[in-house]
């Protein structure tokens, strides 16, 4: 087992015990997220789904990132990393289908929202280096307060409705493959840092 498939199913194993669900918006992990989570056994029970979100446009229509954040200051920064944590747990926590096929609210304040955006390289990306990546954790308040979450450090921690995101700036080096599976590492790091 490698250090990503401990960490995450270190992750599900916690969410499931304490009833937690997870959903992710990627940009340049392009779907990796996901699947540090599905290549682990039971994963259905905990992780909801990701949107990979590699265009501007997709991410201002599918997750709500304000356009005039897009426009001035592109998809790398840390206001386009809140709005996809926070835009993806919009996606996701509204939706179950319950046993009789009727849609539940039953994952509403339930569900914590993972955003990847950055620059994997191999060069840089207008004024943005190689290696320059955002992550952001949207956790309901409860689990904010009640996990420790306020205890992890973070770049930046702001409350929206009954949500807090927390986001971290990354300067990583390496080609692009690697680039991508440390952003992956880094998500899962601070999730279960929180999650302990």
């Amino acid at each position: 087992m490698t250090l990503q498939d401990d960490t995450a199913s270190q992750i599900l194993e916690i969410c499931k015990r304490d009833g937690w669900y997870i959903a992710a918006a990627e940009s340049l992990t392009g779907g990796l997220l996901a699947d540090a989570f599905v290549r682990i056994s039971g994963a259905s029970q905990v992780f909801l789904g990701s949107a990979v979100t590699y265009d501007i446009a997709a991410k201002a229509h599918l997750l709500h990132v304000d356009t005039s954040v897009l426009k001035q200051f592109g998809a790398v920064c840390e206001p386009v990393a809140r709005a996809m944590a926070l835009g993806t747990v919009q996606a996701y926590a509204n939706t179950a289908i319950t046993d009789d096929s009727s849609i539940s609210n039953v994952r509403k304040g339930r569900v914590i929202g993972l955003s990847t955006t950055g620059v994997a390289g191999p060069g840089p990306d207008g004024n943005k280096p190689a290696g320059a990546v955002f992550i952001g954790l949207a956790v309901p308040q409860t689990l904010n307060t009640a996990a420790g979450f306020a205890q992890v450090e973070s770049d930046t921690g702001e409350q929206q409705n009954s949500y807090v995101t927390h986001v971290w700036r990354l300067s990583l080096q390496g080609d692009r493959e690697s680039v991508r599976r440390q952003v992956v590492q880094a998500v899962l790091d601070r999730l279960l840092a929180a999650l302990q």
